[in-house]
């Protein structure tokens, strides 16, 4: 019999003695047995291989957008594939539910047998936030090394060929740059954007200025606040605007992507933009996710640690909080919705660009 085709038992497959055989007590070797660090060992554990799983979904979306032209039958795949990872993302955060049922208390019954091991040590995780888009110098670091100090000169070497290379943001960016609709035929759509922004803005003062159930001082109240969305849109309007806050970090998403972005999201009803949109979407979950998943641990450490340093040396819950705020890779994504205007004042499109943005059978 072919060896292919040769029968296999479900605890070779799934090689279980490896896996069942992987959960060494610490406090058991020191003679101190602790019955929690069982339940921490194997939380840190699924962590790993669900991280793999993401990993391997992630190089498989980056290959699918590597080589210059997306397939629109490849934004499909793509998108199950974000997905999954955010359906994995979700199961992450419910797994510190799990790991605080070890109460601050019972964690300190092994917690020193742990020292210097940390999750910081999580090479998978550095892949992770790398692959997404996460640059070396956006980084917040814990201590006066670089991130990756604390792995081996292999794993290092991957870790700055990753750097090197496109990362997930990297090849989104690139093709979004390669939207063809920006400027089609006759139709300027960033010129007909703005009039349509123009006309909505003296619109909502108009209606600020009518209302009579608020004051004189609300509506001069709420018509700064207008101009302070206003000063947001200018970076749209205005490519140089645009990459000077590139330049002070407020913005990475470059100036053509970001409009392409833009385009997409007004346009999401169109059929042959609808999968861009859901793609979009996803990025943004997943990102969304990220952050729930920091912040959700940040308060799981202070809850467990209080203000005690981590055990690989960090300041603990301060520095997983500011990592929740600033390790955001698809902000910009995010950011977007700040430039939508509705449906009624958005621009018509020529006919001959709707037929070109739908599904046509001849």
């Amino acid at each position: 019999m072919d060896k292919e085709l040769s029968s296999i038992h479900y605890d070779q497959y799934l090689q279980l003695q490896k896996i069942l055989d992987a959960q060494k007590l610490r406090s058991v070797e020191f003679k101190k047995p602790a019955h929690d660090e069982m339940l921490f060992i194997i939380v840190h554990q699924v962590y790993e291989l669900w991280f793999k799983e993401i990993l391997h979904d992630i190089a498989s979306v980056k290959e699918l957008f590597s080589d210059g032209t997306v397939k629109e039958s490849d934004i499909g795949i793509a998108i199950s594939r974000l997905d999954r990872i955010v359906k994995i993302q979700k199961i992450l955060v419910d797994q510190i539910d799990i790991i605080e049922t070890i109460t601050p208390l019972d964690f300190l019954d092994f917690r020193n047998f742990l020292l210097p091991a940390s999750g910081f040590q999580s090479f998978q995780f550095r892949q992770l936030e790398v692959s997404l888009g996460l640059k070396r110098e956006r980084r917040i670091s814990y201590t006066q090394c670089s991130y990756s100090g604390v792995f081996s000169d292999e794993e290092q070497a991957i870790l700055e060929k990753l750097e090197t290379g496109d990362s997930m943001f990297d090849l989104v960016e690139k093709w979004l740059e390669r939207t063809p609709f920006l400027q089609f035929e006759k139709f300027d759509f960033l010129k007909e954007y703005e009039k349509s922004v123009n006309r909505m803005h003296d619109r909502e003062v108009e209606d600020i200025n009518k209302a009579d159930y608020i004051s004189n001082q609300e509506k001069q109240f709420r018509v700064n606040m207008l101009a302070e969305t206003d000063a947001y849109f200018k970076s749209v309007f205005d490519k140089d605007i645009h990459h000077q806050k590139i330049e002070k970090g407020e913005l990475k998403l470059s100036y053509k992507a970001t409009i392409s972005a833009l385009l997409i999201n007004l346009y999401r009803d169109e059929p042959l933009l609808r999968q861009p949109f859901m793609f979009l979407q996803k990025l943004i979950d997943m990102d969304e996710l990220l952050t729930t998943w920091r912040n959700r641990h940040a308060q799981m450490v202070l809850r467990t640690l209080g203000q005690k340093i981590g055990t690989g040396g960090s300041s603990g819950y301060d520095y997983l909080k500011q990592t929740a705020d600033q390790h955001r890779v698809f902000y910009d994504l995010h950011n977007i919705s700040t430039l939508l205007i509705p449906r009624s004042f958005l621009p018509d499109l020529p006919e001959e660009m709707k037929e070109k943005l739908n599904f046509n059978f001849s």
